[in-house]
């Protein structure tokens, strides 16, 4: 996958639509190669759809690119092909699969050289390793998103878009979630994070976009939103 220079992901003037509502206005932005971008937002503002659309999950209108090529229009398997890795908000595993079959699932078909193996998600995340014979169902839903993260990591993806990682954890496994996504970053690979945590989305993203009403209201870096109370009185403080 040859990125376009300077940018991985490029969205311009995209809309979505449910049906006949119109969710998605005009959404302009970017992720570069290797860096961390939180979108962030109130529930309702955005956020998953943005996901979802790039995903080819919901139908849009505009520009999708993903290096030099267009996304919009193409399928979901596609997209992931391509290099694009997504971990939805429901956990989505196979709950009579062992852990272990869940991660072999994550890989795809004739990959060489990928950048990713068991080992790497068993180092990260050793609970997976102690359960790896247990069926996903019983696991409990911290390690099933440990689950879900690392199965999406196994496609060996240039770009990851994660929708609410620590959404319900305990404390724990969100710095364990925290240290996952900055394991990403010393391998390269960007993330496109949406979360509502805003101290762990400041903590790890090199810059953040915040959507209200389907449109993006703010770009900037951590220490800009930091500096920007309007913004946050408005947009993200519930």
């Amino acid at each position: 996958m040859s990125a376009g220079k300077g940018r991985l992901l490029k969205l311009d003037n995209v809309h979505a639509f449910y049906g006949k509502s119109h969710v998605l206005h005009g959404v302009s932005m970017e992720v570069r190669p290797g860096e961390i971008v939180s979108l962030l937002g109130r529930n309702g503002s955005g956020r998953s759809t943005t996901v979802k659309t790039i995903m080819g999950n919901v139908d849009g209108s505009g520009s999708i690119k993903f290096g030099e090529r267009e996304m919009l229009g193409r399928k979901a398997y596609e997209i992931a092909h391509e290099g694009i890795g997504y971990v939805p908000e429901n956990r989505d595993i196979f709950p009579k699969l062992t852990v272990h079959q869940n991660l072999l699932l994550g890989q795809k078909s004739g990959a060489k050289n990928a950048r990713w193996g068991f080992d790497d998600m068993y180092q990260l995340f050793p609970r997976l390793k102690e359960r790896q014979h247990t069926e996903a169902g019983v696991l409990s839903g911290g390690e099933q998103q440990m689950l879900t993260l690392c199965r999406t990591l196994m496609g060996d993806p240039d770009l990851i878009m994660i929708d609410e990682p620590t959404e319900g954890l305990a404390p724990k496994i969100v710095e364990q979630v925290a240290e996952y996504l900055k394991e990403l970053k010393r391998r390269g690979i960007a993330v496109l994070l949406v979360e509502q945590k805003l101290a762990i989305a400041m903590e790890i993203s090199e810059r953040c976009y915040v959507m209200g009403h389907g449109r993006i209201v703010f770009e900037g870096s951590p220490d800009d939103l930091r500096a920007n109370s309007y913004i946050r009185k408005e947009w993200l403080e519930v």
